[in-house]
């Protein structure tokens, strides 16, 4: 089995708290489209494309597309990846996604997660029809020559298949508890 969702699987479920307070699972999005992606408090590859994953994430709301972003990251890793640091950072920024805690990290291993960020589209019946980058130069998002996140989105909001549903997610890989910063789990490789 492959490390990272395939397309077609289900959503995992989870139930994470979030920083909002409130604790949110799967079920309570009941959105045309959902996005789910993984996401972290320092990476410059999340940081540098926040505002065109913002841009996105508002362009699609009205569409019927909700996007949830998780930090799976360990604190112990790198220390503002904390839950304190995620609340701090979503005061400061006011992104529009309900932003959740993983410290588990099995809701990332769930889904397979490789990088932040590392992007999930599921169509209504909640199976997967995307995963991977959002546009290819994260670190600067105003120098991206392609768009897969939004050409996924057009596609599904279309009714059309997605015209690349994989790509190979650009960014820090998952902060993983205990481990060096830069493991990779074993089974994790290129997705497209």
């Amino acid at each position: 089995m492959a490390f990272t969702l395939d397309i077609g699987d289900a959503a995992p479920d989870f139930s994470l708290p979030g920083t909002d307070g409130g604790t949110h699972a799967l079920a309570d999005f009941d959105d045309d489209v959902l996005v789910v992606f993984f996401t972290c408090n320092h990476c410059p590859f999340v940081t540098g494309s926040d505002e065109d994953t913002r841009k996105i994430a508002d362009d699609s709301a009205p569409k019927g597309v909700r996007f949830v972003a998780i930090n799976s990251n360990s604190a112990n890793t790198h220390a503002s990846d904390s839950f304190e640091g995620m609340v701090q950072r979503m005061n400061e920024h006011a992104f529009p996604w309900t932003y959740l805690h993983d410290a588990s990290q099995d809701v990332a291993r769930a889904y397979g997660a490789l990088r932040t960020p590392h992007f999930y589209v599921f169509d209504k019946a909640r199976k997967l029809v995307y995963t991977g980058r959002a546009v290819d130069t994260p670190r600067d998002a105003t120098q991206a020559t392609t768009h897969e996140l939004r050409d996924a989105l057009n596609d599904v909001l279309a009714g059309k298949p997605v015209r690349t549903p994989k790509t190979n997610p650009i960014g820090c890989n998952v902060k993983w508890d205990g481990k060096d910063a830069h493991w990779m789990p074993a089974e994790a490789c290129d997705i497209a």
